[in-house]
């Protein structure tokens, strides 16, 4: 485990690296702040205003969605969360690809999911920056109908763990499978996290 984990800033740091981008500042010249052949404001009298006073917000608003990384930023993760994996979901195998967002703290990311019959699910998550990692699986019976929530990890810290080796995957009871999502949530804290989806 401690060599997985040692690799932890490297690959989530090209995770983040292809998941953020600038936008260049335009420069203006100080002599003449007007476009050339333009006209503007700036080139009428100004009278001097009071500046207000701003405020940074430190968290989202409550249910607001992170931003997706895409998938192929989302692919830095793997060696992490297939660590995770051969240790919390011995003998399952990775169902889908990992997934990622960036959050800021209270943002939440869904992944879709076909919960299959008979079959038993682990996720893995894992977080840089973000301080406590939440994950739920849920199930919306019907579109008019609130989604039920199936099971959630109990775990604490950046690393999130849903139905893993110490309390078992969490199996479908029913014959039948249907849609289901995967619910990422960064409780605390802001940064980019991935997961991953195991069944068997």
């Amino acid at each position: 485990m401690m060599r997985v984990f040692h690799v932890l800033p490297l690959c989530l740091a090209a995770l983040g690296a292809l998941a953020c981008s600038s936008t260049p500042e335009p420069t203006t010249d100080p002599t003449n702040p007007c476009p050339p052949g333009q006209w503007c404001a700036a080139a009428m009298p100004t009278t001097t205003a009071t500046a207000m006073p701003t405020t940074t917000a430190t968290a989202a608003p409550a249910g607001t969605a992170a931003t997706p990384v895409p998938p192929v930023a989302a692919v830095a993760a793997t060696p992490i969360l297939q660590g995770m994996g051969t240790t919390e979901a011995p003998g399952m195998k990775a169902d889908g690809g990992p997934f990622a967002g960036q959050f800021q703290e209270g943002q939440t990311l869904e992944q879709d999911i076909n919960i299959s019959p008979g079959k038993c699910y682990t996720v893995v998550g894992i977080g840089i920056g973000v301080q406590e990692l939440d994950i739920q699986l849920v199930s919306q019976p019907a579109p008019a109908l609130p989604p039920v929530v199936l099971a959630q990890d109990s775990t604490t810290g950046a690393a999130a763990t849903l139905g893993g080796k110490a309390s078992g995957c969490w199996k479908n009871p029913l014959p039948i499978g249907g849609p289901g999502k995967v619910i990422l949530k960064a409780t605390k804290g802001a940064g980019i996290a991935a997961a991953q989806v195991f069944s068997k």
